[in-house]
């Protein structure tokens, strides 16, 4: 393992001892059946149900020092654990064991002239590191789909959430060894903090693969930082074009879900586009609903000509147009034609989900050709880029890079393949 600068030698060590325990386990989980490992995830969905009162009690001692230290109410939403969200959490772990198991999948198989028979199978990744902030449910979704996919799994959850995710990995572990596979399957480094995390990222000779999940700062910090491979999970500056024959009522309910339902999340709406031959007939209903929803409007002179009585549009500036609110507020900008819509989008998406509201089957077709994200949408709300509702089970990110993960990455994404090859003595002349 590459020695690290400026860490403490004790945490180095630590830490090290963690990697090299998961690797360990990763062989054992590896060849693990397919029974085998839905069990152990049947343990860890019936564990959490046996004990969502600690878990909710933990996640409050985790708000309760959150807002002392002054968080937004978007992150106090994300690190809440209550009881409708524990089961959801445990309904999603079920999901997963009902899922196909990718481990041993072919991809593809031929013999070749020599009478050599070719294969390419799907196999694990080996030991998956995630470093991820305020979001306890990720410790669970993220564990349960490395399990399915024959990975060990170290995690690294944040301060923020330490209280919830300590309470979360000891019962993980104890779930998972009470079906029989090694407790270090799931394992967790936050007791070493950021130094902790520094070293795991170092950790090339224990490691196969390192996603982060968070903020902007914290998925460049690992990208730049990591000599362990990553797939990085965008932040989500998503986008919502309302063409100039989109129907009102469709429009401002789209709007109002993508922005309102959890706005909280990567996958909500962050600036809204309207075609200027649209503006008129569409903007004074979606601005009411968002008005009367709670939400900050931010705009120029063009959107409060059509702001109702009432509706206040604060002036938008260059840096709204890149910013990921994660709250009740929006950009809002009306353009000339679906050009100018897709060059905004190109100049200031983050590539994860952008949206079209169309009647015009030509324009739906142009922009999901000319747009270059993740998930890219025709009439329907940003909401839907998630793991669960793409059928995946949980998720384990959203990637918005374009190596073999792109979108929402479920078991798949947690595998690699190799290739074998059969023959009867053949050489190569």
């Amino acid at each position: 393992m590459t020695e690290t600068t400026d860490i403490d030698p004790k945490i180095e060590r630590a830490v090290t001892r963690v990697a090299a325990a998961a690797k360990t386990a990763s062989a054992v989980v590896s060849t693990a059946s397919t029974k085998d490992k839905n069990a152990a995830l049947e343990a860890i969905a019936q564990t959490l149900e046996d004990n969502i009162d600690d878990i909710v009690a933990a996640s409050a001692e985790d708000i309760e020092t959150a807002k002392k230290r002054g968080f937004s109410d978007s992150l106090l939403d994300r690190l809440e654990l209550n009881e409708q969200r524990v089961r959801g959490i445990a309904a999603a772990v079920r999901h997963v064991i009902g899922l196909a198991d990718p481990v041993g999948d072919i991809v593809s198989g031929r013999t070749l002239p020599n009478g050599i028979n070719l294969m390419q199978k799907r196999v694990p990744m080996g030991v998956v590191g995630a470093i991820y902030e305020a979001r306890p449910n990720v410790t669970v979704d993220i564990a349960a789909l490395a399990l399915k996919a024959g990975n060990a799994v170290i995690l690294r959850g944040g301060s923020a959430a330490i209280s919830a995710n300590t309470l979360l990995v000891e019962l993980l572990r104890k779930a998972v060894a009470s079906a029989g596979l090694p407790a270090d399957t799931v394992s967790s480094i936050d007791a070493w903090g950021r130094e902790g995390a520094a070293v795991l990222m170092q950790a090339r000779d224990y490691v196969d693969l390192l996603i982060p999940r968070g903020g902007p700062e914290l998925i460049q910090r690992v990208v730049q930082d990591s000599i362990v491979p990553v797939i990085e999970t965008g932040a989500g500056n998503t986008h919502m074009f309302i063409d100039s024959s989109a129907h009102v009522r469709m429009a401002s309910d789209l709007v109002l879900n993508a922005k309102t339902h959890r706005p909280s999340v990567c996958n909500a709406l962050e600036t809204l586009l309207v075609h200027e031959k649209a503006a008129r007939r569409v903007m004074p209903r979606i601005l009411e609903r968002l008005h009367e929803a709670g939400v900050t409007i931010h705009g120029d002179s063009d959107v409060a000509e059509c702001a109702p009585e009432g509706v206040r549009i604060r002036r938008v500036t260059r840096r709204d147009w890149a910013k990921e609110y994660h709250d009740l507020e929006i950009a809002v900008r009306i353009v000339s034609d679906i050009d100018e819509a897709i060059e905004h989008i190109r100049a200031y998406s983050t590539g994860h989900t952008d949206v079209i509201v169309t009647n015009t089957i030509a324009n739906a077709d142009i922009f999901v050709d000319a747009i270059d994200s993740a998930v890219v949408g025709v009439n329907v709300s940003t909401r839907f880029t998630d793991g669960g509702e793409f059928g995946l089970g949980a998720e384990v990110g959203i990637s918005t890079q374009k190596l073999h993960a792109r979108g929402p990455m479920g078991l798949a994404e947690l595998t690699t393949t190799k290739w074998v090859m059969r023959g009867s003595g053949q050489i190569r002349s």
